[in-house]
């Protein structure tokens, strides 16, 4: 019997100096997907690798040899003893594993629930897994599914809906006080990592020029040509301060760097055109006079830090709703699995009752005399009806009872009945002498 297993590492179970030996060499998934290739144990793979976990996601019918090859695996690829890693691997199996793909791919698995890059780092590797020819029948349905799991996850829920990092939170903020992004003009004042960052989803929404202040100029025009942007002195912030549309402030200084008295002043050449502040700074870069100023909007690291505060009890009563989804979809694709034990089966004994029909037609046709070709075609579409409609009960009953517990005897029994298996013994055949005795 085929078995779903996944075995791996994230940011729950390991910690990041286990997980970055194994995201060291770019080609570890390539090399993953040849391994599991070449052992026999393993019938389909998949290898996810990214800053937040490394799992093998593979198929088997001899479950344990193929945990030790993957655990070997993984012990290759980051040239650390298996001791020193697993403790800290998990090992889902059947259902569970299953379950755990739909909840990865839904990102209900992630350090930032809902956060949208670890659905696409599936899809790589599920190309991956694709080009390499490591994904089957099972993993290929596993997958579909799993993107088909995600996607109802983020329509059906506001699981996406709410920043929960201050870059993103501050990005909504600034979407609602502009509505559209496209053709704003950003000062980037100082080089804080927060700061750098908000700028970068600013720019993923369409923000037309970025202007960078730094006290050290250099530092403002190697960080500005990163953006493709224009460098300015610290001193002509006051200045840029009227063209600009969006500030992010992010500096070491133990003082205002932007002062009411500043904005006041520019707000007489804006036309009082509104003007946003990102103050990301600690102590705070903005005086927080400004926000007192009609059409200035000021946000300090507090503000934000409470909207994500308010967003991520949100995320958590909608990722409530998604995993409800997981779990419904985890229970079709449990049944879909369940019908592939009674395929062969049910192979067999069409191609059974269809060989049988083949060679009667053949009979047929030598005794009956000359046919026009419509009265072979009707002796053809009869013939096949009546098999087809024979074997639609036994058919029916094998899809059904493929979910219950019992579903091998009740393979055994009609590969028995229709002796299906050639080499079966001579009872499938002729049964016993004593079964045709009367009692």
């Amino acid at each position: 019997m085929i078995n779903i297993v996944d075995i791996g590492m994230n940011h729950e179970t390991a910690p990041v100096e286990l997980r970055e030996c194994l995201a060291r060499d770019p080609k570890g998934a390539e090399v993953a997907l040849a391994w599991m290739r070449d052992q026999a144990c393993i019938k389909e793979g998949l290898f996810i690798s990214t800053c937040n976990r490394v799992e093998a996601l593979f198929t088997t019918e001899r479950v344990e040899e193929a945990e030790g090859s993957v655990i070997e695996l993984i012990s290759r690829l980051g040239r650390i003893p298996s001791t020193m890693f697993s403790p800290h691997l998990f090992n889902y199996r059947g259902r569970d594993a299953v379950r755990h793909v739909f909840r990865v791919a839904s990102s209900l698995d992630s350090m930032v629930v809902g956060e949208p890059q670890i659905l696409g780092q599936i899809k790589e590797a599920y190309s991956k897994a694709t080009r390499e020819k490591t994904a089957g029948t099972i993993l290929n349905r596993l997958m579909h599914r799993a993107f088909h799991t995600a996607k109802r996850v983020r329509t059906e829920t506001g699981i996406c809906d709410s920043a929960v990092s201050v870059s993103y939170a501050a990005v909504e903020l600034a979407k609602k006080i502009f509505y559209d992004l496209k053709g704003k003009k950003v000062l980037l004042i100082g080089a804080g990592e927060m700061a750098e960052l908000a700028l970068r989803n600013l720019l993923s929404q369409g923000v037309s020029s970025i202007t960078v202040a730094n006290r050290t100029f250099e530092r403002a025009v190697e960080l500005a040509a990163g953006f493709q942007g224009e460098p300015v002195a610290f001193e002509e912030i006051g200045s840029q301060l009227m063209e600009v549309d969006i500030v992010i402030s992010s500096t070491a200084s133990p003082g205002y760097v932007i002062t009411s008295e500043q904005v006041k002043k520019c707000f007489r050449k804006r036309r009082n055109s509104p003007i946003f502040f990102i103050d990301i700074a600690v102590p705070r870069d903005v005086e927080p006079q400004v926000n007192d100023l009609e059409n200035a909007y000021v946000y300090d690291i507090d503000d934000l830090r409470g909207i994500i505060q308010v967003n991520m009890a949100q995320r958590a009563e909608e990722a409530l709703r998604g995993e409800r989804i997981v779990e419904q979809e985890v229970i079709k694709f449990e049944k879909w699995l369940n019908t592939l034990a009674v395929v062969p089966t049910i192979v067999s004994l069409k191609d059974k009752a269809e060989l049988i029909r083949q060679a009667e037609i053949r009979k047929s046709l030598t005794s009956l005399g000359p046919l026009s070709a419509e009265q072979v075609r009707g002796l053809d579409t009869l013939t096949l009806s009546i098999v087809e409609k024979i074997l639609n009960d036994p058919i029916v009953l094998l899809k059904r009872k493929s979910e219950r517990p019992q579903a091998e005897a009740y393979l055994d029994l009609t590969r028995r009945l229709f002796n299906l298996d050639r080499d079966h013994d001579e009872e499938g055949e002729h049964g016993h002498p004593e079964d045709d005795t009367e009692g």
